[in-house]
């Protein structure tokens, strides 16, 4: 297997968990958003209407939730979070828009989070994340970027279209690595082929494999036995 291995500037192995270079966040969650509203744009009512992976969520629904909590958080609307209340609430208060009324949303928050992020500065980006998230503003703001990523896919799993790749799996790894040795699984490495190798609680074992189905798995949208691992690795589950 190749390896590819950086660290927080691009050069060497990842000794502790980190986020990402802030640059690369910054610019991958703005990709990431324009590629969310293009797909939003591509949708029909019967798109719209169908059931997602996300138990009892329409496509709709997953749309609503992702644009809502860009929404909320570029508006700062922070307490809560990520709940199951504030997450309800994202999507009640868009019930009933269209494709397209979201997808102008998208864009809007797209360019509000654009702006906020031009802000700050690399102590900032270390800083405490607001709100009362469990890491740092770095680590939040990437999070939102694998939300992003994830649910994207879900849509186009529901409409029967070929999932996303590229550098929102990049980022979704590393965001479950961070999340996964909060956990304390592993210890462990992931080493998938033309990602940057991760350490999950220090690193240990390597995972490696189709990166893809490495975060389906570790998200709770495949089983993880089908890849080697135990339904510990489910960063939602119990």
């Amino acid at each position: 297997m190749t390896r590819v291995t950086v660290d927080a500037e691009g050069g060497g192995r990842h000794d502790a968990r980190m986020t990402l270079p802030r640059a690369d966040v910054t610019t991958g969650i703005d990709s990431e958003l324009q590629a969310f509203e293009d797909l939003l744009r591509s949708l029909d009512a019967d798109d719209w209407a169908k059931p997602t992976r996300c138990e009892g969520w329409s496509v709709a629904d997953v749309a609503a939730h992702v644009v809502g909590g860009m929404a909320d958080v570029v508006s700062g609307r922070l307490d809560g979070l990520g709940t199951p209340e504030v997450t309800q609430r994202e999507v009640d208060e868009r019930r009933g828009r269209s494709p397209a009324e979201l997808a102008d949303e998208t864009a809007g928050v797209r360019k509000a989070a654009a702006d906020l992020l031009a802000a700050f500065d690399d102590d900032s980006w270390s800083s405490r994340a607001p709100g009362g998230y469990d890491g740092s503003l770095g680590d939040g703001v990437e999070a939102l970027w694998f939300d992003t990523f994830v649910h994207g896919n879900d849509i186009r799993a529901a409409i029967g279209r070929e999932p996303a790749r590229g550098d929102g799996l990049r980022a979704s790894l590393s965001h479950l690595a961070t999340e996964l040795t909060k956990r304390g699984w592993g210890p462990a490495t992931l080493a998938f082929d033309g990602f940057p190798e991760l350490p999950v609680s220090g690193g240990g074992r390597d995972i490696d494999g189709d990166a893809l189905q490495f975060v389906n798995a570790a998200t709770g949208r495949e089983d993880a036995a089908a890849i080697g691992l135990d339904e510990a690795v489910n960063v939602y589950g119990g």
